[in-house]
């Protein structure tokens, strides 16, 4: 009994033939580009960062929690995370024996006699007989000496935490949709405030000039002109209705159903407030954590183990045959010791000519391992550039927000001087219209960057791997 008891993990372990994984060593600088675009040293990432803790306004982390139960692209990710660990099973399965088992029962009659002339038998005895038999067989076991089952089993597991890699991508990808798809919400409806203030403006404006106009104060160049302003903000109000309604119906699809108005942003100011900075650190190592880059790193990790496989497919398979089983004429007397019998069988198999098909594939898997390496190191380049990308903007984007916002107050405040001018009869009605039209496009320019730097924050929430779990 001991020689089997270490005999039986002998024959299922196997010889690994994949080559050694080989750390590679990220093809990106240690830490962050630095100069005048990038600013000060930012503190280092927190091990795990939620996105509760960078998205704090209630109704944005409402429509998240909602779509994190709804949305159908996470729901497609959830079966993909199934089915490779359900392949991996399937996978395991091939390096232990199979056990069938199958019983029988079998009833003959026979009779000695002799056959008339009609076809009948005639005389002789009838006998009849019943034989029972249970049989517990293993069949073509393959012995896994080379390690090919074993390499193929680690390449399944290897391609199963890829997916859920790739299920933490689509979670975090989802996530960053949402938030950037209710920022444009919020700075489509502060558009169209800004289309709607000055639609009450240039009619006002128009109202004026047509009663100058009649006055035979104004000529109707005047009049002309501020009906285009009026005119242009009333198509932007148009646009910008269009734009909230398709907002809504984006997030509708992210979210998987209908969203309360209530969780809606009206002002893009008080939205953007409700997105927090991401810390960065100074090393960039962190991109390692990034769901996409840990997806590459273990399909690179399976074509590895692949390379093994197709090594031992160069080799013999040998496979092991045996029967243990019951026969009795006696279903009493099936299960004693004079009915049992057994029979065992091997055999090894070994292509003697394959035209190099087999070493074509190696070659093939390893052809396949590099281009799933050269994958990986580029995922972390591409992850180091959406980094980097994002911290130039940030380093620069509250100088041009505070640039913007005294054009905006000069803008507003020549406007008010130049309509002031006009009514009095100072000026030429075209300088309140140019002064009107800088103070629109000033507004606008407002809404514009307070949504660029709130979209920065969340790309960048996106290009660290921020709350890249998969619940």
């Amino acid at each position: 009994m001991k020689p089997m008891k270490f005999a039986l993990p002998l024959l299922l372990s196997a010889c690994s033939m994949a080559p050694r994984d080989v750390a590679v060593a990220p093809p990106v600088p240690e830490t962050w580009p630095s100069g005048p675009a990038y600013g000060a040293p930012q503190a280092a990432l927190p091990e795990t960062i939620g996105y509760r803790g960078i998205f704090a306004d209630q109704r944005l982390q409402s429509l998240i929690e909602q779509a994190l139960e709804s949305n159908r692209d996470l729901k497609v990710a959830a079966a993909n995370v199934m089915a490779a660990r359900a392949q991996v099973r399937i996978q395991r399965a091939e390096q232990l024996p199979q056990l069938d088992l199958t019983a029988g029962a079998t009833h003959t009659r026979s009779n000695n006699g002799t056959l008339g002339n009609q076809g009948a038998a005639t005389g002789g005895q009838v006998r009849s007989r019943t034989s029972y038999s249970a049989q517990l067989g293993i069949t073509a076991f393959e012995l896994d000496l080379f390690g090919r089952l074993a390499s193929l089993s680690e390449a399944e597991q290897n391609r199963y935490l890829a997916s859920e890699a790739g299920a933490r991508a689509t979670r975090l990808a989802l996530v960053g949709d949402i938030a950037d798809g209710w920022l444009a919400h919020a700075a489509d409806a502060s558009l169209l405030q800004v289309a709607l203030d000055t639609v009450a403006s240039a009619q006002r404006t128009v109202a004026l000039t047509r009663a100058r106009l009649d006055g035979g104060i104004a000529p109707r160049s005047d009049l002309r002109q501020a009906e285009q302003i009026l005119a242009t903000a009333e198509a932007d109000v148009a646009r910008q209705r269009t734009a909230l309604a398709q907002d809504i119906n984006g997030l509708q699809l992210l979210v998987g159903g209908p969203i309360a108005n209530d969780l809606l942003p009206d002002r893009i100011e008080q939205a953007a407030q409700g997105v927090k900075e991401v810390p960065a650190g100074v090393d960039s190592r962190v991109l390692l954590r990034r769901p996409d880059v840990i997806q590459a790193e273990y399909l690179m990790l399976a074509e590895n183990a692949e390379i093994g496989a197709a090594r031992a497919a160069m080799f013999p398979r040998i496979s092991l045959t045996g029967l243990l089983g019951f026969a009795s004429n006696a279903l009493s007397g099936l299960f004693t010791g004079g009915a049992f019998r057994y029979s065992g069988s091997g055999d090894a198999s070994y292509a003697i000519f394959q035209a190099g098909a087999a070493k074509a594939g190696v070659r093939l898997s390893q052809a396949q391992r590099d281009a799933a390496l050269a994958t990986y190191e580029k995922s972390i380049q591409s992850a180091f550039r959406d980094v980097a990308d994002g911290l130039a903007r940030r380093g620069t984007i509250d100088a041009e927000m505070a640039a913007i916002r005294r054009q905006a107050v000069a803008a507003e405040d020549g406007y008010a001087l130049a309509d002031a001018r006009y009514r009095r009869g100072v000026d030429t009605f075209l300088s309140s219209l140019v002064a009107q039209r800088a103070a629109y496009s000033a507004r606008r320019d407002i809404v514009a960057i307070e949504l660029e730097a709130a979209s920065n924050r969340v790309a960048l929430f996106r290009a660290l791997g921020g709350d890249a779990r998969w619940e």
